[in-house]
């Protein structure tokens, strides 16, 4: 279907996260003619983080946002282009390359592409949440942490990813509570005795059967305090919510200086349903891996993953440059070979939809 292609591009690039524009850099570089779709959180997670100091070459650190357009402005001095829109779908076609349709009714072809559409924190939803995002409020223990020396903190959640987060924290903070709506934990067994112990020594304090409901602040001075709810049996929120037991719920303000969720990501995959892409059973993009070339692959022809879409572990800006460098590079050496074996896809163009 050709009647409404706007361009065919040799590469394009899902995201414009540190993942996407490293990538893009290099397939810029490489002549490969890179275009970047922005998603629907252009910048990707380092955008809400206000200050950067742990992204090598920066001994002073670098604003989240900064970073991006710089990086941006980079990949575009290089001829990478980048335009707004939310890719709807890609489907691999017969001839071999793909179609790229977007939300708003574009599309385009491409003869690789490049998934870096990163992986989405999951949020609560409550009162000053979004006000207080980057000020205060974090969804990166790693990246933040250091940031908050001294203050008491609250992680939110129960699984492997909060008892991590809190057990790292307790090298910055005075204190580290610990929120989760259950009496008992999700997490591996190995990360709840480090906890314990953590607990024991003074470090961590465990708040069970209690939710977040709100955060008090300002962008200016941060966070001054949060908004506890706490039941006895669980899952307080949605007792609060039920007349009849809402009064058996206990609600209280908790002074802290940082508040850092950790209830998980969502890869943001849904878009590559159509191509047969292989994930694991949370939406994480399988690649080759491995020490060699190629490690960027998946198991579509073409289809390259990188940064968080692909990596549940680590999920740091400077793993996920390198991941994006990966993909560029197992992307150009697949189209150089395809080229060279004269298999590029010749694109068809609908000139009304071109002129758009």
């Amino acid at each position: 279907m050709t009647d409404d292609i706007v361009e065919h591009r040799r590469l394009i690039i899902a995201g414009t996260g540190i993942s996407g524009l490293s990538a893009a850099i290099y397939a810029a570089r490489s002549n490969n003619d890179p275009l970047l779709i922005e998603g629907d959180e252009p910048g990707g997670q380092l955008t809400l983080t206000t200050d950067v100091e742990n992204y090598p070459g920066f001994p002073e650190g670098v604003s989240g946002p900064g970073l991006i357009n710089d990086m941006k402005e980079q990949a575009e001095k290089f001829g990478a282009e980048a335009r707004n829109g939310v890719i709807e779908d890609v489907s691999k076609e017969p001839a071999g390359h793909f179609r790229v349709a977007l939300t708003d009714g574009d599309a385009y072809t491409a003869d690789a592409v490049i998934a870096a559409s990163g992986a989405s924190a999951r949020t609560l939803g409550v009162p000053g949440e979004e006000e207080l995002m980057g000020y205060g409020l974090s969804t990166c223990a790693t990246c933040d942490g250091a940031f908050f020396r001294g203050e008491d903190m609250l992680v939110v959640g129960g699984g492997d990813a909060a008892m991590e987060e809190a057990n790292f924290l307790t090298k910055f903070a005075d204190t580290v509570y610990v929120a989760h709506r259950r009496e008992e934990f999700r997490a591996e067994d190995v990360w709840i005795e480090r906890t314990m112990d953590a607990v024991e020594e003074g470090d961590i304090e465990l708040l069970l059967n209690t939710e977040l409901t709100e955060i008090h602040g300002t962008p200016e001075d941060g966070i001054d305090h949060v908004t506890l709810v706490e039941h006895p049996d669980g899952h307080p929120k949605e007792k609060l919510d039920d007349p009849a037991t809402a009064d058996e719920v206990d609600e209280y303000d908790f002074d802290v200086g940082a508040v850092f969720y950790a209830i998980g990501h969502t890869p943001n995959t849904d878009f590559l349903e159509g191509t047969g892409i292989e994930t694991d059973d949370d939406g994480y993009l399988i690649t080759e891996g491995g020490r060699g070339g190629g490690q960027t692959r998946t198991g579509v022809e073409g289809l390259f993953g990188a940064g968080d879409v692909v990596d549940f572990h680590y999920q740091q800006a400077a793993t996920a440059s390198g991941m994006g460098v990966k993909a560029a590079l197992d992307a150009d050496e697949y189209l150089s070979d395809r080229e060279r074996a004269g298999e590029l896809y010749e694109g068809e163009v609908d000139a009304a939809a071109a002129d758009d």
